[in-house]
């Protein structure tokens, strides 16, 4: 681009880098979704075609952004891990969290009608993002940990909640009450005594948020249906994005996928 007179305020411009062989962590969330739920008429306590919505989403910035090896997603948030040697954008803060956080947007935007036909969308929803460095494979382990044990969380207060407004004709804030200082245990049992409810066979969609990650693509016979040749001449095994509904607390979902923190 010729230079002119005016160039000079691109020295106002600051740097932002993050830190080289850490691993990038970033966290989409909703912005003021309690609210577009209710305008928009979500089901309680979950709308599969919004949770489904999200996972297409989610995808779709996986699709776009190949260095990004595992996702995880409950109700209006989704988390995002890059390998720790990524390079993309040239690891700019600002222009990987903008990018993504966009392309998460614009694609909910677009799939709106294939999962909500014939419900307009009243106005855009909007999503706020932010980024965390981790430095070992444990921290990035335990951070999965912690937000699929917060799904559940969330998801068993939920459940005996609306159970309490829907079923048990209570107000809200009755239900609230009802529930104050009650422990998983006792959340369970009311489920289960009051509205015939057993928590362990609501969908692990529910129970354990949306798992998406990178799997080969095998042949009929089981076997990896090698592609093209890659760099050195090296046949690349095809893979697909795909949405999970699994545990990744335990250490059978890490040690069955390797590649999510090797690179």
């Amino acid at each position: 681009m010729a230079g002119s007179k005016f160039a000079y305020v691109r020295n106002f411009e600051l740097p932002d880098p993050l830190l080289q062989e850490t691993y990038i962590v970033l966290r989409i969330d909703g912005h003021s979704f309690h609210r577009f739920s209710e305008d928009h008429e979500f089901a309680k306590p979950n709308d599969v075609r919004a949770l489904q919505l999200m996972d297409e989403a989610a995808s779709s910035v996986m699709e776009t952004f190949t260095d990004i090896t595992l996702a995880f997603g409950e109700s209006d948030e989704f988390s995002f891990l890059f390998k720790r040697s990524t390079s993309v954008y040239n690891r700019r803060h600002a222009k990987i969290l903008t990018s993504v956080v966009s392309q998460f947007t614009a694609s909910y935007v677009f799939n709106w009608a294939k999962h909500f036909p014939g419900v307009n969308l009243k106005y855009p929803p909007s999503f706020d993002g932010r980024i965390v460095l981790y430095p070992t494979e444990k921290v990035v382990r335990d951070y999965f940990s912690w937000r699929q044990a917060d799904t559940h969380i969330n998801n068993l207060y939920n459940t005996a909640f609306w159970a309490l407004v829907q079923e048990g004709k209570q107000t809200t804030a009755q239900a609230h009450e009802a529930l104050r200082g009650t422990n998983s245990a006792q959340k369970n049992q009311l489920l289960f005594e009051r509205f015939g409810v057993n928590y362990n066979s609501v969908p692990e969609r529910m129970r354990k948020g949306s798992v998406i990650v990178r799997e080969e693509v095998v042949n009929e016979d089981g076997s990896p249906d090698v592609g093209n040749k890659g760099k050195g001449g090296k046949k690349r095994v095809p893979t697909r994005v795909t949405v999970l509904h699994c545990d990744l607390i335990r250490d059978e979902f890490w040690r069955e996928r390797p590649y999510i923190l090797l690179e």
